[in-house]
C-alpha cells in the first residue's frame, strides 16, 4: 500500500498563543509550524523590526498519518479550535507547507520584491486621479504607495494601492 505524505491541519490558538500552543504540542509530539513576518512597528517615536506570524491566531500542526488522533490538540493550552469540514479537521497537503518554506529566510518569509522604488514616477490608472503623473515618495505594507502629485499647482501626498499605478 502507497504511504501518503503527512497531511496538515490548521488550528486557531487564542490570541497572541502561538508559541504557547507549539510549545505545547512538541511536548504532547506533533509537529507544528507557524509561519512568520518581519514588520516594523513604532512606539514611542521608535521603530524597531519584530517577528509577528504570518497568519495572526493561526498555525499549522503535522498528522504524520490518517489514523493518527487529532482530538487532543482541542485539549491544548493555547488551542481554541481545529478547522473543521463536518467533524472532520480540514486537512492541507504537505506541499502547500513547503511552499511557504522555500520563501523563508533565516526562519521569516520574505515577501516579494517591490517592484517601485522610491522617487520613480508612475501614472495613476482609475479612479479621480486617472492619468495623473506622481513620484513616489514611499512603500507602504499591503501594497501602498504614497505618491506626491500636483493639485491646483500645489504639492499633495496621497496614498494610493499599488493596483492602481503603472510605470510613467
Amino acid at each position: 500500500m502507497l504511504q501518503r505524505p503527512p497531511a496538515w491541519i490548521v488550528v486557531s490558538t487564542h490570541p497572541h498563543k502561538e508559541a504557547a500552543a507549539i510549545g505545547n504540542l512538541t511536548n504532547q509530539g506533533f509537529g507544528s509550524y507557524c509561519p512568520l513576518v518581519k514588520k516594523h512597528v513604532r512606539h514611542a517615536r521608535k521603530t524597531t523590526s519584530v517577528l509577528r506570524p504570518l497568519f495572526p491566531s493561526y498555525l499549522f500542526v503535522e498528522l504524520p498519518s490518517d489514523d493518527t488522533p487529532w482530538r487532543p490538540v482541542l485539549s491544548t493550552f493555547g488551542v481554541r479550535s481545529v478547522i473543521r469540514s463536518g467533524d472532520e479537521p480540514s486537512r492541507l497537503s504537505g506541499e502547500f507547507i513547503a511552499a511557504l518554506r522555500a520563501r523563508e529566510e533565516d526562519g521569516v518569509i520574505v515577501a516579494p520584491p517591490h517592484p517601485y522604488v522610491v522617487g520613480q514616477q508612475v501614472r495613476i490608472a482609475g479612479g479621480p486621479f486617472d492619468g495623473t503623473v506622481a513620484t513616489i515618495i514611499g512603500l507602504g505594507e499591503k501594497d501602498r504607495l504614497t505618491v506626491l502629485m500636483q493639485l491646483l499647482n500645489r504639492p499633495v501626498r496621497v496614498a494610493v494601492d499599488a493596483r492602481q499605478v503603472t510605470s510613467a
